[in-house]
């Protein structure tokens, strides 16, 4: 019997946290090593592997590691989160309005007002023309390794709401770097990019499936957008959006599920900490950190994820739900959303990467430290709230869920 479409899209969810809880954890290990690397008496040679160039200056692609790691590599993790954006724009929550309408609106305000956080904290320093963007972006693969590990009783609409809002802010993440840290623009390159993008399109709708054509078109148009001047890791979005995700008549999976099967394990445990192995490894001297809450643009980052997600996130669904726009998820109370706003505050790949892109140097180290501390500080405090909140749901009485009496399933018990 072909399991219905609820019960798929649950074992799908399912699925994808288990994979991103599991990369989680391997992300955090490989900050780990990257930091106690860089401040090791082997941090020159970090740094001369990090800063090591290699590839074709013909085509524009004389990298060093860290730029592969960071235009190439993420490009694998925002073709995933493309395919995801993709299946839930077309068959999952974010295709049902009421369903969509919150997270799409918490996902907007956590992006807004940690903007403004920073812009408040940072007005006139050098610098915040861009990194206003740094705190903006949820990290996926550390909200929902945190969420996994602390909520086992939380509803599944809990972790639906914060899934979807991830891929939102995923989304505008990637709406900010395509347009505040494009570079040029080749206009030929841009051609070349279309053309091949739509030949992907192109052989999706005529159900081809050979890998053989699929690879070399990805390759092109990652090329063709490195070398536009746009940030590379637009191509694996843009690729993502254009893979098809219903299923054929008689097809198991249709070919955006089957490439997140085969690639999002590669990507939350391989692209994303060989990543931060070489994005994360900054000083860490007594010295550097206390400038982190000295000085206005670090402190902008840190207040910027730390408080405004928060607030953005929280607020944002308080005013939509007031003003009659959208509804709570299903047997989550307003304590359940404040745990996993103050959870948006772990900001971590994406922030790291704007970090790289607008900032140089003493700045961006700073920036980064910024980012890590304030991440830290987030996933233990909504930690703490969510083994709170898991712990009251598993108990089946919860007065801050009027909604309706507590039902059997999704963590709840019986009365």
């Amino acid at each position: 019997m072909t399991a219905s479409r609820p019960a798929r899209a649950a074992a799908e969810f399912a699925r994808y946290l288990r994979t991103e809880t599991t990369g989680g954890i391997i992300l955090l290990g490989a900050t780990a090593v990257a930091l106690i690397w860089a401040n090791s008496p082997a941090g020159d040679v970090y740094r001369a592997v990090r800063d090591f160039h290699i590839g074709p200056e013909f085509l524009h692609l004389n990298l060093s590691i860290g730029d592969w790691a960071k235009d190439g590599l993420l490009a694998l993790f925002f073709f995933v989160a493309g395919l995801e954006l993709k299946r839930e724009l077309v068959v999952g929550e974010l295709s049902r309005f009421k369903q969509a309408v919150l997270p799409v609106i918490a996902a907007v305000g956590g992006m807004v007002v940690p903007a403004l956080v920073a812009l408040a904290v940072a007005w006139g320093t050098p610098g915040i023309d861009r990194a206003w963007a740094i705190p903006v972006a949820t990290d996926i693969a550390f909200a929902l390794g945190v969420l996994a590990l602390t909520a086992s009783n939380l509803p599944s609409s809990a972790r639906v709401f914060l899934l979807s809002l991830a891929v939102v802010d995923d989304l505008g993440a990637i709406l900010v770097i395509a347009i505040v840290f494009t570079t040029g623009f080749d206009l030929v390159a841009a051609a070349v990019a279309v053309v091949a993008l739509a030949l992907y399109w192109f052989l999706q709708h005529k159900r081809v499936r050979t890998a053989w054509l699929y690879v070399p078109l990805a390759v092109v148009t990652w090329v063709a957008v490195h070398t536009t001047g746009i940030h590379a890791t637009i191509a694996g979005v843009a690729l993502g959006l254009a893979t098809r995700v219903k299923p054929d008549e008689g097809e198991d999976e249709a070919p955006a599920l089957r490439l997140e099967h085969r690639l999002q394990p590669w990507s939350a445990a391989v692209a994303v900490p060989v990543f931060a192995l070489f994005a994360a490894g900054i000083s860490v001297s007594g010295h550097a950190l206390s400038q982190v809450f000295t000085t206005a643009l670090p402190l902008a980052v840190l207040l910027g994820l730390v408080v405004g997600k928060f607030v953005g996130i929280l607020g944002a669904s308080v005013l939509a739900v007031k003003l009659g726009v959208a509804e709570k998820p299903t047997g989550t109370g307003w304590r359940d959303l404040s745990a996993l706003a103050l959870l948006g505050g772990v900001g971590f790949t994406v922030s790291l990467l704007i970090s790289d892109l607008a900032l140089d140097g003493a700045a961006s180290d700073l920036a980064k430290a910024a980012v890590l501390i304030a991440s830290a500080i987030a996933s233990l405090a909504s930690a703490a709230l969510l083994l709170r909140r898991s712990r009251a749901h598993a108990r089946g009485s919860d007065p801050d869920t009027p909604d309706g009496p507590p039902r059997p399933g999704n963590g709840y018990v019986a009365r």
